[in-house]
């Protein structure tokens, strides 16, 4: 094994320091059975784990940590585990979007706060890696995501059922008698069979490969089941190479670089990756100074046709994705095809093209082939404007209905999800299939927390008429597991004044996703003459987190975090109080 003690790390500050201090940092330790001789100067590895029986799809993190702890304990670190917030979408209210920027800060200042030299950022659920990624770019020591890995495909009479998308869809024949309560019932224990996040390629999917995009995961770990054995060699190899990382100083601002995210953005148009990567990757980007608006989500991807054939826009899941060749072998499609760049440094400490190189696609129905692609190019991600979105909207066209990306129709407008459910059962309500069912009030500000609310079901008079798609626009997000025609994101939001809050029942409403436009067929003499009349909610924080957030949460166009934090922070070592 190579000697990796080095007086110089940024541990020894604590641990090789002289004196009072240095005794009472080591004596500390040595209270867990650690022997004197590891603070010779070997790297000092967190392991920031989001493990909790409350995100159920992190609950397992516990045991994938113990194999990173053998993989830094081989390579000669010193690896020590330390507990963060889970932000797990499943149980959070109001929404764990809420929370993200919470839990970013924390991951920060706990890996600046600690004497370490590298940390591996273990997370699951939608947004711990997004979070988690945030938090280690402001503070750039060498990291390394592990996340934990997608259930097994879930099975149902025969079927595969996939986490949250056929929960829209159970809904949906529960609703019109096609299932009764007692097979709806049975059914839910069959879609969540084993450890680890959705199976389908929703948010927590998405953000697993877009991390090993970016090159912050190891190259095919995002799809391990999380119940594989695979899964734990992967954290075990991602435990042995934070080590050598310390010792080259390949921290996350060489590897997130602009084209390391315009890789990203391209991955996750071929994957039929979910609206949320939109939201996470301006995020992440604002941490590191790469300027990302959200034209570029248009315009990197209209060259880019969906490749993987799996639910919410397709047919399989994340298991058949993982045999199928998983994320390297899309990504070395793309190469191949010149949609990637291929120089980017990635944790390996290799370069995009070098971990591509040996990759494999074993089934071209789950994951097609760039000239026989499961939809063509410019159907992923569409960025919309018009005066109902002067700063952006988005749609997912992979998950929409084609006969709807042009539409107009008279709007229904509800003040918030609560109040369209309240009377989205009822037989008598005013809509048929060319309404547009407007949902404001959802955003950053508004919700607080911009919750997954925008795919609200349909009516259900319009279920059991057969119709199983319309239009729907908010100023909140989608779960990436879901489907249909929605227009999300929608800037600036109805609760800071944007047109949205503007809206009237039976205004006509035109969606135009070809010409990328979205707009309300009203004068601007009019609007001008209701914008006089509006006036801004009254504010219900006074105090707390969410006080904080609703006082500095940016709008979605610029990855709802806060003003404060973007841009790095460093790593300097706190003064010594000792």
């Amino acid at each position: 094994m190579t000697d990796r003690r080095n007086a110089n790390r940024r541990s020894q500050a604590w641990f090789g320091a002289q004196g009072r201090s240095g005794m009472l940092y080591r004596s500390w330790m040595r209270n867990q059975g650690f022997g004197h001789e590891v603070f010779d100067g070997r790297p000092v590895i967190g392991i920031a784990t989001s493990a909790s029986e409350l995100a159920p799809c992190n609950a397992h993190l516990t045991r994938v940590a113990e194999a990173v702890k053998r993989g830094v304990w081989q390579a000669g670190g010193l690896p020590l585990q330390f507990p963060t917030m889970a932000t797990g979408e499943t149980l959070m209210r109001p929404t764990a979007m809420l929370y993200r920027n919470l839990m970013a800060m924390e991951v920060e200042e706990l890996i600046r706060a600690n004497p370490l030299d590298g940390v591996v950022l273990l997370s699951g659920c939608d947004k711990t890696t997004p979070a988690m990624l945030m938090g280690a770019a402001s503070v750039d020591l060498p990291a390394v995501m592990v996340t934990g890995g997608p259930m097994l495909n879930g099975k149902y009479r025969g079927q595969d059922v996939g986490s949250g998308t056929h929960v829209w869809k159970f809904e949906e024949d529960l609703k019109t008698g096609r299932m009764t309560e007692e097979e709806c019932f049975f059914a839910e224990g069959c879609m969540a069979r084993s450890d680890g996040h959705c199976m389908t390629m929703g948010t927590a999917s998405t953000m697993a490969c877009v991390a090993e995009a970016l090159g912050m995961q190891l190259p095919g770990s995002a799809a391990w089941p999380a119940v594989d054995s695979r899964r734990m060699e992967t954290a075990q190899a991602a435990g042995r190479r934070i080590v050598h990382m310390v010792e080259e100083e390949l921290r996350p601002s060489r590897i997130l670089t602009r084209e390391a995210f315009e890789n990203a953005i391209r991955v996750n148009a071929a994957i039929g990756g979910s609206t949320n990567a939109v939201i996470h990757l301006t995020a992440l980007a604002g941490r590191v100074g790469v300027e990302l608006g959200l034209d570029d989500f248009d315009r990197l991807v209209r060259e880019v046709p969906t490749l993987v054939n799996l639910m919410p826009s397709g047919t399989y899941l994340m298991e058949d994705f993982c045999y199928a060749g998983g994320l390297p072998a899309v990504m070395a499609e793309l190469l191949g095809g010149g949609l990637l760049h291929g120089g980017p440094v990635t944790v390996t400490g290799r370069t995009v093209a070098e971990n591509t190189a040996p990759a494999e696609r074993v089934d071209s129905d789950v994951i097609t082939p760039l000239d026989a692609p499961f939809q063509p190019a410019g159907t992923g991600i569409a960025v919309l404007r018009g005066n109902l979105c002067p700063d952006g909207a988005v749609i997912k066209q992979s998950a929409a209905s084609p006969h709807l990306l042009t539409h107009r129709g008279p709007a229904r407008v509800f003040d918030s999800p609560e109040a369209y459910h309240a009377v989205a059962d009822d037989p008598g309500l005013d809509v048929d299939e060319n309404t547009v069912i407007v949902i404001r009030n959802a955003g950053p500000k508004g919700y607080p927390g911009m919750p997954e609310v925008s795919n609200v079901p349909l009516p259900a008079k319009l279920l059991k008429a057969g119709i199983t798609d319309m239009v729907r626009v908010c100023d909140g997000r989608m779960s990436g597991t879901g489907y249909g025609t929605v227009v999300l994101h929608v800037t600036p939001e109805a609760a800071v004044g944007g047109p949205l809050a503007l809206v009237r029942d039976g205004d006509p409403v035109v969606l135009d996703v070809p010409g990328r436009a979205l707009r309300l067929d009203v004068d601007d003499a009019e609007l001008a003459r209701r914008r006089q009349e509006w006036t801004p909610p009254a504010e219900r924080y006074v105090s707390g987190y969410t006080w904080l957030y609703t006082q500095h949460v940016e709008q979605a166009d610029r990855g709802a975090d806060f003003g404060f934090l973007r841009g790095g922070r460093g790593h300097e070592v706190p003064r010594d109080s000792h």
